[in-house]
This record gives structure tokens, sequence and C-alpha cells, in this order.
């Protein structure tokens, strides 16, 4: 991984890296071909996705990189270079189930596949990630959007990119067991190199926005994980709904909080529990700041998507309460360093990253004082990434495209 303000990009490596293994694990005979997805960062618009709203994300240059080969059987077998183990399924045992371990992601994948009728029999695969784990840059969906496209093209079929993206959301969902949005799957699938995407969670529409030059993405980890599959996260989905459903009562039409304004939320007959209106109001909110950092980076308008970034994380830190001290303390780190446009937490939370907009010509300055002032108080010396936006999922050949 990389350390205080170094670029990120480890293409060759992560290409050789899955196709040596393909050959350790399964031989050399089978020329398997090669795919390869993007985590992603997200820019403005958290926790909006699965209440049918706006979000900003871009997919990134850290990779899910995976060599695949067509079987005769039924069996799916997968090798993890990061966990170095190999797990053999049979697609046609109908007792598979969620085991809890990194191969649901694959495994899930691979049985939603076969339920949309796609002819799927067996295959060898061979992963390679460098995505930091539990980061908040979504592993997982790179994971699954390369798994995904690499199983269709070997097996002969195709997927558009938007039902790529909803099988993988609905994989993990009801496989894996994780509520997540279709945010992450879908840039994963629709990333553009110097674009953040624009994104409708309820039409899937969507614009790409050019990032302005002169900036650049830096990523910095507390190095505190987190956990989604179980708990906080399930917990703020069902707490929406239950300010969904309260909402009904008194504005019947409307369907998620996508629908919702902040006026509607403040009327006297919206009776919501002190908890619920803070959910509702980061949402309902979020997704106005969304639109108007959209329309600020058309503009140019860097300050202003600047400031909305730390409205942004004020309102995940007070109202969705899923910040952590650490996040807190990077984004106050970050307020203040050099080059600096705006910061905020980015991903699920209680740990993870923040996304920082910083003028490419002092993200070495930035990066030491944000590593040595996050260092002081915590101990911890965090990981620093200077990333671009990046292209979605994709097949390669020999590491090359």
């Amino acid at each position: 991984m990389s350390g205080p303000g170094q670029s990120h990009g480890k293409g060759g490596t992560g290409s050789s890296a899955a196709l040596s293994a393909f050959a350790r694990v399964y031989g050399a005979s089978q020329r398997p071909r090669l795919f390869q997805a993007p985590g992603r960062v997200n820019l403005i618009g958290e926790h909006t996705d699965y209440n049918d709203g706006y979000v900003m994300p871009a997919a990134i240059d850290f990779k899910t990189w995976i060599a695949a080969g067509w079987r005769n059987d039924s069996k799916l077998a997968v090798h993890s270079v990061r966990f170095d183990e190999t797990r053999v399924f049979d697609l046609n045992d109908p007792s598979l189930k969620s085991e809890h371990h990194w191969s649901d992601y694959i495994l899930g994948v691979a049985l939603e596949l076969r339920r949309t009728g796609l002819s799927l029999q067996g295959a060898n695969l061979a992963v390679y990630g460098d995505v930091p784990l539990g980061a908040g840059l979504s592993s997982s969906a790179s994971l699954e959007v390369a798994t995904a496209y690499a199983l269709a093209s070997i097996g002969g079929g195709s997927l558009a990119r938007k039902g790529l993206a909803l099988l993988c959301q609905r994989a993990e969902n009801d496989f894996v067991g994780a509520r997540v949005g279709i945010m992450d799957p879908f840039v994963a699938a629709h990333g553009q190199n110097g674009h953040a995407l624009m994104l409708d969670c309820r039409s899937l529409d969507y614009d790409l926005v050019p990032l302005p030059q002169g900036v650049s993405l830096v990523i910095c980890n507390t190095m505190v994980k987190h956990q989604l599959a179980s708990g906080e996260y399930n917990i703020r989905r069902r707490e929406c709904e239950e300010g969904v459903a309260a909402m009904k009562q008194v504005f019947p039409d409307i369907r998620a909080l996508r629908d919702v304004s902040l006026e509607m939320l403040d009327k006297p007959a919206a009776v919501l529990s002190p908890v619920i209106y803070r959910r509702c109001r980061h949402i309902v909110s979020e997704n106005a700041r969304v639109l108007a950092a959209a329309d600020a980076l058309r503009e140019a308008g860097l300050p202003t998507f600047g400031e909305l970034m730390y409205q942004s994380h004020a309102s995940l830190r007070d109202h969705y309460e899923v910040s952590c001290p650490e996040l807190d303390l990077m984004v106050t780190i970050a307020s203040g360093a050099p080059g600096v446009v705006g910061a905020r937490m980015t991903g699920g939370g209680f740990g993870g990253c923040t996304v920082n907009i910083v003028k490419t010509g002092e993200i070495e300055s930035f990066s030491k004082h944000l590593a040595g002032d996050y260092s002081k108080v915590t101990g911890t010396t965090p990981e620093i990434y200077v990333t671009t936006a990046s292209e979605g999922v994709r097949e390669i050949t020999g590491g090359v495209v």
C-alpha cells in the first residue's frame, strides 16, 4: 500500500499476481483471460443511495484483478492471493449458503448469475486485489463486479453494465447479507477516467462530471477498520425506513426520503422521534448538497464544493452518527492543511477513510501536515493515497489493455 504522499498504481503488479497465481494453482496448460474492476471513493452523497437519492462517486486506481478459466464441470474454484487460500464449490449443490467468508462475495455473484439464466458451468478463478480492506473504498463491490464480468464473459454471455451493477447489489444484499445500495457496484461498472459520476439512484440515470484541472483526490486512511455486513449500517437503513413510514402518514405520495424536503420534514404534523428525525435530516440535506456540488464542479466553483464537503461531514457526524473520533480528527486537521479545498469522511463510516480535494502542487506538504498531526494525537501513522478518477470494469490481456 502507498505511504504518505505517494501516488498509487500497481496495474502491472496486479495483473502479474493474478496470472501467476492462476498458473501455480491450476497449472500452466490453460491460458486464462484477465479482468479488472476498480474500488471507489465517494466525493459527496453518503448513505443516500439506498434512499433513492443522489451520489457522486469516482472509480479509483485501486483494483481487483481476476484471471479466469473455464471448466467442464460444475465446480467453481477460487484462489485468493491476498489470503493465500483456495476454495472449491459445486454450483449444483442446493445447500450452498453464506459462510461469512471472503469467498461469499464471489459465490453469491455466481449463484445470482445462474438465477438470471446465464449458462454458467464451472470456472477456475485467481483473484488479486489491492483495494484496502475495511477502509470504505468498496473492496467488496470491486471484487463482485470483476467476478460477474469475468464469469459472464468466459461463459459466452453478456450483461449490460447497469444490469451487472444491479446483479452485484442483489448478491451482496441477499447472499452476503449486507444491505448495500447501488452506488458501489454502479461506479465500479461505469467509472471513467478523469470524471466523477453524478448518479440518480432511483432512475439510475447518471452524468459524467469532469474533475477540475489542478487538483487531486487524496484519500487518508485512519487505519480504523469498520464492519458493515452486520451492525450499524443495517440499523441506519431500518431507521430510514421507519422515517419513511412515519412521513407517509402525512405525505402519502412519498416513496423514499428522496421525496422529502426539509420543509416537509419540519412540518409539525410529521412527528418523528429525535433519532429518526436526525437520520432523515441527514439524508434530505445530503441530497441537496450533492445537487449543489455537481453544479459547483460544472461551474468551476471549487470553494463551494469544498464547503459542501465539510457540511456533509458535519451532518454524518451529528445527524447520521456514523463518524468516529479518528475521522473527525482527520477532517479537522485537513481543514487547516496546505492546499486543501475540502475534506469529509467517505464510505459507510465507523472508521475507514477521508476524501480530500487538494491542489496538486501542494500534495506533499498537505500529506506531511496531516500525517504528522494525526500521528501525534493518535500514535498511529495513517496511510495516504493520491489517486485519479479511473476506468470501470474491463477485460485486459497480459496486464496490457
